[in-house]
């Protein structure tokens, strides 16, 4: 049963009650490091079709059997939407997406009004040239994939670069460059997009990849490397037909064991289910019940350990990379977008950094119900405030997880972003039940509430945050915290320690 009555702004950051018994300390100074991420490792994407305007995933409350709607592109250019993206940078921002598969790039001088044949959606040289002014508005360098469908091809059926230099040259004479890249989005599943060729294989990848490679590292050296780029092949995809919608599946393992050590980092995609848009697909769909089990918490882990096992075979050392992930695929649930998927999220964030993961971006910034900021709105959600408080709170270096009074509560922490010597501790308690925890020193602390816990209006110390109409934050205020802390039922804390004195955290 989830938790109905809102706990008062004072209980948010308790401090220990007269009579209780004294609860050890976690001995955050003695916490062993485990690893370091990316200083972007919090990243996101901005589908292709959001640059475009195209048919994207349709709001809920449409006809029963609407998937697609129309949409315009985005607004890359608003000053609002600018400040809430540049608050989670250094970031990575990746426009991909299945429909960046079939995307064509206008020539210099072009003006079409309809994509040429083997295409399905134009992108605009203006509408490029924003993404570049964008990214390096908000400290987030762009990774992109390229398009493969038939449009690119000669007459043999092969890819060529065309299209793919086009690309590189409009984002040079726009002054900025490509992070890293991918191939093309989510090759295990080529036919998932329109316009793709028929019956493609691994050996067909195999062998256009290497096209791809002998071309980037000419045309575009500074660009890394990503790859295969699978997805759901241990969740979504297993021990199911794939649906004939998305055409034949084709095995990561397959694609890497062709080409192996080619790649400077191994990327893959995770979606735990699918969203009720996507029923017909008949691969089950996300249960919102589930939204605080360990069982649903835990399939990331499942799925990082399969694609990095595959790493180790084909692509042994290389940083692993999670370049698209959200509550589930086909553009969220509704609960996406509240509170009670917070907790999958930091999970996510913070399991993954455990095991070693560089990058993890998150689907999408401003785009349905999965997206961080209501796009019409640009009204943060939930998931965008726990973004900001990681952000402030959780460093680079990675460290073991203290033990937790019970197994409803997760505990992680990281050195202290910005102090020598400091821990952050953040707290998941996805039971009813309060817990205590003793942090052995003092701090801030900020707790995110909601009531009904599938709420769009989290509470972070019982205030509301917001950015203002000067784009300032306000209601991101700390609370004071000395030792014992008391962590309310159902809720997320991120405590920050300076004086923890970890010799790790230097």
């Amino acid at each position: 049963m989830m938790r109905k009555t809102l706990l008062s702004a004072t209980a948010l950051v308790a401090l220990t009650g007269a009579g209780q018994a004294p609860t050890p300390a976690l001995q955050l100074a003695k916490l062993q490091k485990l690893g370091t991420t990316s200083e972007r490792y919090q990243s996101y994407n901005i589908e292709m079709v959001e640059v475009t305007g195209g048919r994207f995933w349709a709001p809920y409350g449409g006809p029963a059997d609407e998937r697609y709607r129309q949409r315009p592109p985005i607004d890359l250019t608003d000053p609002k939407l600018i400040a809430l993206a540049k608050a989670l940078g250094p970031s990575l921002l990746r426009v991909s997406g299945t429909w960046a598969n079939n995307t064509y790039l206008e020539a210099e001088g072009e003006n079409l009004s309809a994509p040429p044949a083997g295409f399905v959606q134009v992108l605009k040289r203006d509408q490029w040239k924003k993404v570049v002014a964008f990214s390096k508005a908000v400290d987030a360098p762009i990774v992109t994939s390229f398009a493969v469908s038939n449009g690119t091809r000669n007459t043999d059926g092969v890819w060529t670069p065309v299209q793919a230099q086009r690309l590189v040259d409009l984002t040079r004479e726009a002054g900025g460059s490509l992070y890293a890249a991918e191939f093309f989005n989510e090759s295990n599943m080529p036919g998932a997009a329109p316009e793709m060729p028929k019956a493609y294989t691994a050996a067909n990848y195999a062998a256009e990849f290497r096209l791809f490679h002998d071309w980037a590292r000419k045309a575009v050296p500074e660009m890394r490397m990503l790859g295969v780029g699978g997805v759901g092949e241990v969740g979504l995809l297993k021990d199911v037909p794939v649906p004939a919608e998305m055409g034949t599946h084709v095995s990561t393992e397959d694609m890497m064991k062709a080409n192996p050590d080619s790649v400077d980092a191994v990327s893959y995609h995770f979606y735990g289910s699918v969203s009720q848009r996507c029923l017909g697909l008949g691969i089950g769909t996300a249960v919102k019940e589930n939204a605080l089990s360990a069982a649903w918490l835990d399939l990331t882990v499942r799925d990082y350990a399969y694609y990095a096992a595959l790493r180790d075979k084909f692509e042994p050392g290389k940083p692993m990379w999670n370049t698209e992930t959200a509550q589930a695929a086909c553009g969220g649930s509704p609960w996406a977008s509240t509170f009670l998927d917070t907790f999958r999220y930091l999970n996510q964030n913070a399991a993954l950094a455990q095991k070693g993961l560089q990058v993890v971006m998150h689907n999408t910034l401003a785009a349905i119900d999965y997206a961080l900021i209501d796009r019409d709105t640009l009204k943060p959600r939930p998931n965008y405030w726990a973004a900001v408080l990681w952000r402030r709170t959780m460093g680079q270096t990675v460290l073991a997880s203290p033990k937790s009074p019970s197994p409803a509560m997760r505990l992680y922490t990281h050195c202290l972003a910005g102090k020598a010597g400091g821990v952050a501790v953040m707290a998941l308690n996805t039971g009813e039940a309060a817990q205590r925890i003793n942090l052995g020193g003092k701090g801030l602390g900020w707790t995110m509430t909601g009531t009904p816990l599938d709420t769009r209006n989290v509470l972070v110390n019982g205030h509301q945050p917001v950015l203002d109409a000067d784009l300032k934050f306000t209601g991101l205020e700390g609370a004071a915290i000395s030792g014992t802390t008391t962590i309310p039922g159902q809720s997320v804390s991120f405590f920050a320690i300076p004086g923890a004195a970890n010799p790790v955290c230097r």
